[in-house]
């Protein structure tokens, strides 16, 4: 039999028994010389992308996998190479393949995925494409790694014959140019750049080739991938549920919403993190109703600003959790607003409405739902109100679920892991944080106030919790009530939301042996823009920007390093709802969010925050960062919170105002610590004022509205 008509055989064998599916084509060059990249799923991998692209190429595979018969066997119908990735000469040949004019496709990760997600990246597949010029022309291979053929831990789902997807992204190119007035680069740095390079060409394929779907469309979509008897969620009523609890949950408690609220409407959600209250979100989704994450902790006057600001008519919430939350008094002065209790809802849940659950919504989830596009407002969030009213921040399906894609292209969680989310859902961080896991088959523990800072470190240990987000003010009290042994588990910590704090970091590290990944995001932007990662780590810095976001700074008059960010891509929001404009879409200007952040980023895109616009002290003519006040303070006494803000000054335009939990800080002691430093002058607070304790807004954030009232009454 010959080559062609096996090849044929083969391609229509694997269409069948793999329903393999190829999008993309139209990005294929006409011209030849091309380096094909592709993550590496499974021993299918090289089969599959020999069948199906339209280009014959030579294949790179490691020397062991001659050693299996079977893949001698498939190797016969293509041109191959064997190399041994330890040698420094391996690369050398697959450059006088590509000099020849031929295609090659190589796996720059070098080994089959244990995690699901990108595994290391080896430099010499990016030094190939910049020596050679070549184009790279990446494949997102899905499905193959839940076969046989692949190398999954047990916690991830195995079928026989899964359905595999290949996409074929837009050609690229790596560009390494020696840096003007420095000295040229060596071969060593050139091989890292072009590395970090192609890191980035790989995990850019990982988000771009995500499907758009709305979240209960990506909600089934994970339930037809994992199954529905696989256990997911857990709140503190110790009952962990399946997705199959879940999606009746959802499918219930949507179509609950639906009896106060009318399709596209915008509806106040007001509850604490629960399973039930994921649970409305999802069916809220389901059934085209727009959630409006109503922050508990801001008061009767933030959350009646933020329901005209979004034009929310009714809220549903839980009596449950109005007496346990003691927010009686502040419900009943709202106004002009419906309040909806779930515990009397339930009782409208009728023989009908049963019927309908259990005999049809539930087993065809997907005809019950009602129609919406990706594109469509999915969910409202509210900004904490620093600057003023609190505006709603609105996000579309795409928005979200973009953000997710983004973050697990760079970050490898997996099924293995289970997430601890103590942050409030009213919040971006765990609000994206709480669907990131359960639209990608990874057990989340919901706990129901980031205050409980005995009893959260005990949680994790008794769990077996793996991931944890929070702030650098809960982390730091986390710390002083754990022991060292009870974050045995975790693999990771990410801190975003405020400037970590050098003390906490140091704390996990000698305490806990935990790196600390510090992040950086905002409302406006799902929230995540840019993080640190296991591969790409810079101490000090925030990280580099997520895959698929464009950036720009504008200079600020005064400040000679840096500028303001500016970001685009699909994670951005749709626009703000605002108090004077209710419900009125005020989008970003061109689509480019200006965060209001002053940020210096480094010639590998490492992203340092100098402080918000805004944060910043225009003290006798200069511009003085509170950022830096804060550091001296912190340097100062490292066992306490400290905070600063400003107060008008007649002569000096603006004093600084230090606000310290230790009642012993002295200026004399900011003196030496900022001359040690090399901090300016008056970078040292003019006025120092204790407090007991440093005000917080409830996403954990310093309250510097509260903070500068009380600065200019100082």
């Amino acid at each position: 039999m010959g080559v062609d008509m096996l090849t044929r055989i083969l391609r229509s064998v694997c269409k069948v028994i793999f329903r393999v599916t190829v999008h993309g084509l139209e990005h294929v060059p006409e011209h030849n010389r091309l380096l094909i990249v592709a993550n590496h799923e499974s021993f299918l991998d090289g089969l599959l992308l020999g069948l199906f692209l339209p280009k014959r190429a030579t294949f790179v595979v490691h020397t062991g996998v001659l050693k299996n018969r079977i893949f001698r066997q498939f190797l016969r119908l293509t041109p191959y190479l064997a190399v041994d990735p330890t040698s420094p000469l391996a690369m050398k040949q697959v450059i006088r393949r590509l000099d020849l004019g031929e295609n090659v496709v190589i796996f720059p990760e070098g080994r089959i995925t244990l995690t699901g997600n990108l595994m290391k990246v080896y430099d010499g597949p990016g030094f190939v494409a910049a020596k050679t010029g070549a184009r790279i022309l990446p494949v997102r291979v899905e499905g193959a790694a839940q076969s046989y053929f692949g190398r999954l831990s047990d916690a991830h789902p195995r079928k026989l014959f899964p359905r595999v997807t290949l996409t074929v992204l837009p050609s690229t190119e790596i560009v390494i140019e020696d840096p003007s007035n420095h000295p040229p680069l060596t071969a060593r740095q050139k091989r890292r750049i072009a590395g970090e390079g192609m890191r980035g060409v790989m995990q850019t394929m990982l988000f771009q080739a995500q499907k758009s779907r709305t979240f209960f469309e990506a909600f089934l979509d994970t339930i037809d991938k994992f199954g529905s008897r696989t256990k997911i969620i857990e709140d503190m009523n110790g009952v962990e549920e399946t997705y199959q609890m879940l999606l009746k949950k959802s499918l219930a408690l949507g179509r609950i919403a639906c009896k106060v609220s009318e399709p596209r409407e915008a509806v106040g959600v007001l509850m604490p993190n629960v399973t039930n209250t994921l649970a409305l979100i999802l069916g809220m989704s389901a059934f085209n109703r727009i959630p409006a994450m109503l922050n508990y902790t801001s008061g009767t006057a933030g959350m009646q600003n933020a329901c005209i600001a979004a034009n929310v008519k009714t809220i549903i919430t839980s009596r449950k959790f109005i007496e346990a939350a003691s927010l009686e008094e502040v419900v009943s002065k709202f106004t002009d607003l419906r309040i909806v209790y779930l515990e009397d809802l339930r009782g409208e849940f009728g023989v009908r409405d049963r019927a309908w659950l259990m005999g049809y919504a539930l087993h065809y989830p997907r005809a019950a739902m009602e129609y919406a596009k990706p594109e469509d407002i999915a969910v409202i969030l509210f900004t904490s109100g620093s600057e003023g009213k609190p505006k709603g921040v609105v996000h579309s399906h795409k928005s979200v679920l973009a953000n997710i894609a983004q973050t697990l292209a760079i970050l490898d969680f997996n099924p293995t892991d289970k997430f601890m989310m103590v942050l409030p859902m009213f919040h971006a961080f765990g609000f994206t944080g709480s669907l990131l896991p359960i639209l990608n088959g990874i057990k989340i523990l919901v706990f129901p106030s980031p205050l409980q800072y005995k009893v959260i470190p005990e949680v994790i240990y008794d769990k077996g919790c793996t991931v944890l987000f929070a702030t650098s003010t809960f982390l730091s009290n986390y710390a002083k009530f754990a022991h060292p042994y009870d974050f045995y588990k975790l693999r990771f910590v990410v801190a975003g939301a405020e400037k970590l704090n050098e003390e906490v970091r140091k704390t996990y590290h000698e305490k806990f042996g935990i790196r600390i990944l510090e992040g950086y995001g905002t409302t406006e932007c799902a929230p995540v823009l840019s993080a640190n990662t296991p591969m790409a780590n810079r101490h000090g810095s925030v990280g580099q920007l997520l895959p698929g976001i464009a950036h720009k700074l504008e200079p600020i008059p005064g400040i000679a390093d840096g500028g303001v960010l500016l970001v685009k891509g699909e994670n951005v929001m749709l626009g703000y709802y605002t108090f004077e404009a209710p419900a009125v879409l005020a989008p970003p200007e061109d689509g480019w969010y200006n965060t209001g952040d002053v940020v210096e980023m480094d010639a590998e895109g490492f992203i340092f925050i100098k402080g918000r616009v805004k944060r910043f002290a225009k003290v006798a003519g200069e511009m003085v960062s509170l950022e830096v006040v804060e550091k001296i303070a912190h340097t100062a006494a490292p066992e306490h919170q400290h905070a600063a803000s400003t107060q008008y000054d007649m002569q000096r335009g603006e004093n600084i105002v230090l606000f310290t939990t230790d009642p012993a800080l002295k200026r004399e002691d900011l003196q030496i610590v900022a001359k040690n430093l090399g901090s300016p002058e008056l970078a040292i607070a003019r006025k120092i004022v204790q407090l007991e304790e440093i005000p917080l807004l409830g996403t954990g954030k310093t309250d510097y509205v509260t903070l500068k009232q009380m600065a200019e009454a100082a």
